[in-house]
């Protein structure tokens, strides 16, 4: 996909899957202080990040929340996320 579609689809699927939830709306505004700031992130980092905390692989209290939220993200989404957190400032 184009750049500019890629950034689309990113934050549509941000907000669809529902990250804004806890993490802000613009990625880097999460509604408590232990939530990650997600915005700037790296991609890889970040696909890395959601496919171990899907997988299981990563597994503290923080992933909790995400652990049951993650079976609804394909990886190709989770790349897609990752690709638009990563333009993000």
């Amino acid at each position: 996909a184009a750049p500019a579609a890629a950034a689309t689809d990113g934050a549509t699927l941000f907000v669809k899957k529902t990250c804004i939830a806890c993490h802000g709306k613009d990625a880097k505004t999460p509604i408590l202080p232990i939530y990650p700031k997600l915005a700037g992130q790296s991609a890889d980092y970040a696909f890395n990040q959601m496919k171990d905390i899907a997988s299981g692989a990563r597994n503290n209290g923080q992933t909790a929340a995400m652990k049951g939220i993650m079976h609804l993200v394909s990886e190709e989404e989770m790349r897609t996320i990752a690709n638009w957190l990563a333009t993000l400032p």
